[in-house]
C-alpha cells in the first residue's frame, strides 16, 4: 500500500461502493478504513489504486469496474472524469437528484438535529445539460493546435473539450467558432482563458483574456468570428476588461408579471436561468410579505431578490460589497418604479448593522458565497430579525450557521434543497427561520 500521503502502484481486492459522499465521490470499506473513491456509483464494484493515505482514510481512483451498478450510464461527455467540471455525468439524473437530497438532509439532521419533516423534497432542474448560461473555458497553446477545455481537478493542466454537454447551445457554437478563428494565429499562445454567457434574451456575449501586446487585429477577427456576441478583452486583472462592441449589460427575467433585471458582463447572477426563476419564486412565497414589512437584504447584488421583494413590502435595505452591482441594482430599482429600495454598498456586516440601527428588521435574506454567513449569524443573536431566510449554495457551511441560530432563539419551520447544477455534487437551498 501506498505510505501517507503518496501514490501506490498496487490495486486493491475488489471493493462495493455503498454511498455517496459529499463532494461527490463513492465511498467503499477496505481493511475496517473507508475509502473515497471519485467517479463511482453506488453498488459498483471496482478495483481501485490508492493514491493517498490519511489515520483514518484514504482516498483512490477507480481502474476497472468489475461489474457496474444498475444507477450507473455512460457519460454523455467524452472527458467527463477528467475534466474538473463534472463529477457525476456516469449517474443517471434520478440518482443524482436522491443523493443530493440524502445529504442535504443528513447534514441538516445530523449537525442542527432538524426534524426529517421539515425538510422538502428537492427541486430538480427542467433539464439536466444544457442549462449553463455562463462558464469560464480554459486555454493552451499546443502544438497540436489551440486548445479549449477546463483544468483536471487539482491541476492546471487543460483538458481539451470539443464542446461541453451542460452549457447552453449557442455558448458551444460560440466556442467551436472561437477555436477555429484563433487557431494557428500569433495570439494564441498570449489567450489563458474565454469567458462566455448568455442571457435570458439571448444575448451573448465573449470575453478574451489576452497576455499579449498588440491586439488591434485581435478584436477584429473576434468581432467578424462572433458578430452576434458583445465583445470584451480583459488583459489582466478586472479592472483592465475594456468592452470592445457592445453595451455589456445582460439581463435576467425574474417574477410575475417578469421584472427584467440589467447586470454587468462579469458580475454575478446565476448561471441556471430557469431554476433562478424557482428560487426567486420560492423566496417570495416564504417571504408571504404583507405590505408593511422592513426586509434588508444581504449580499443582494443586482437586486435578483431585492425587487421581486421591494414590490410587496413597505421598505428594503440591499448591502453588497461590489460597487458595480449596487449601481445596477439601484437603477434596476428605478426603471421599475420601486422608490421604496436603499441600496449601499458595504460589507455585509457593516451593511447589516448600518441598516439594523436604523430600524427594525422583519425580513432578513441571506444569500452568501460558499463560505457561508457566520458572521452575520453572530451579530443576528444581539440584533435578531423577526424571520431569516437563508439561500445557500454549500450544504456544510448552511449546516454550521444554522445550528448557531438554532441554539440562540430561532426555529427553522422549513428546508428545501434546489438542484441548480446538474452533473455535478453541488446543491442550492432556501431555508426559513423564524425567532422563537
Amino acid at each position: 500500500m501506498a505510505t501517507a500521503g503518496t501514490r501506490g502502484d498496487e490495486l486493491t481486492p475488489p471493493v462495493r461502493i455503498d454511498a455517496l459522499a459529499n463532494g461527490g465521490a463513492g465511498i467503499a470499506r477496505l481493511d475496517g478504513r473507508v475509502v473515497f473513491v471519485p467517479h463511482t456509483a453506488v453498488g459498483d464494484r471496482v478495483r481501485c489504486r490508492l493514491i493517498q493515505e490519511k489515520k483514518h482514510y484514504a482516498v483512490a481512483e477507480a481502474v476497472e469496474i468489475l461489474s457496474p451498478s444498475a444507477q450507473r450510464r455512460r457519460a454523455p461527455c467524452p472527458v467527463a472524469g477528467r475534466c474538473g467540471g463534472c463529477q457525476w455525468q456516469h449517474l443517471v439524473y434520478a440518482e443524482q437528484l436522491a443523493w443530493k437530497e440524502r445529504l442535504y438532509r443528513d447534514s441538516l439532521i445530523r449537525q442542527c438535529r432538524v426534524e426529517p419533516e421539515r425538510i422538502r423534497a428537492i427541486v430538480p432542474a427542467a433539464a439536466e445539460f444544457g442549462y449553463r448560461s455562463r462558464v469560464q473555458v480554459k486555454c493552451f497553446n499546443s502544438r497540436s493546435g489551440f486548445i479549449t477545455g477546463f483544468y483536471r481537478p487539482k491541476s492546471r493542466y487543460v483538458v481539451a473539450a470539443e464542446r461541453c454537454p451542460i452549457i447552453a447551445d449557442p455558448l458551444n457554437s460560440l466556442l467551436v467558432r472561437l477555436r477555429n478563428g484563433i487557431d494557428g494565429t500569433a495570439w494564441a499562445r498570449h489567450i489563458p482563458q474565454i469567458d462566455l454567457a448568455i442571457d435570458d434574451a439571448g444575448k451573448c456575449s465573449v470575453t478574451v483574456h489576452f497576455l499579449g501586446e498588440n491586439h488591434r487585429q485581435l478584436t477584429q477577427l473576434l468581432i467578424s468570428t462572433c458578430p452576434e456576441a458583445d465583445i470584451l478583452l480583459q488583459q489582466g486583472t478586472k479592472q483592465t476588461l475594456a468592452v470592445v462592441r457592445g453595451n455589456a449589460v445582460m439581463e435576467i427575467h425574474v417574477d410575475r408579471p417578469p421584472l427584467k433585471l440589467n447586470y454587468a458582463i462579469g458580475g454575478f447572477a446565476q448561471i441556471n436561468l430557469e431554476q433562478n426563476r424557482k428560487l426567486v419564486d420560492r423566496v417570495v412565497h416564504l417571504a408571504n410579505l404583507k405590505g408593511t414589512e422592513r426586509v434588508i437584504d444581504l449580499y443582494c447584488g443586482m437586486g435578483n431578490f431585492s425587487l421581486p421583494l421591494a414590490r410587496r413590502c413597505r421598505s428594503l435595505s440591499g448591502v453588497e460589497e461590489a460597487q458595480r452591482s449596487i449601481d445596477y441594482a439601484r437603477n434596476n430599482a428605478l426603471r421599475h418604479g420601486l422608490g421604496n429600495c436603499d441600496f449601499r454598498c458595504a460589507s455585509a456586516l457593516d451593511g447589516f448593522h448600518r441598516a439594523i440601527r436604523d430600524e427594525n428588521c422583519d425580513l432578513l435574506i441571506l444569500d452568501p458565497p460558499r463560505s457561508g454567513a457566520y458572521e452575520i449569524v453572530k451579530a443576528l443573536i444581539k440584533n435578531p430579525a423577526e424571520r431569516v431566510i437563508y439561500v445557500s449554495c454549500d450544504p456544510q457551511t448552511l449546516a454550521r450557521d444554522l445550528e448557531v441560530l438554532l441554539h440562540n432563539g430561532y426555529r427553522l419551520i422549513c428546508s428545501q434543497p434546489f438542484d441548480l447544477f446538474p452533473q455535478t455534487h453541488h446543491c442550492e437551498s432556501v431555508t426559513l427561520l423564524q425567532r422563537g
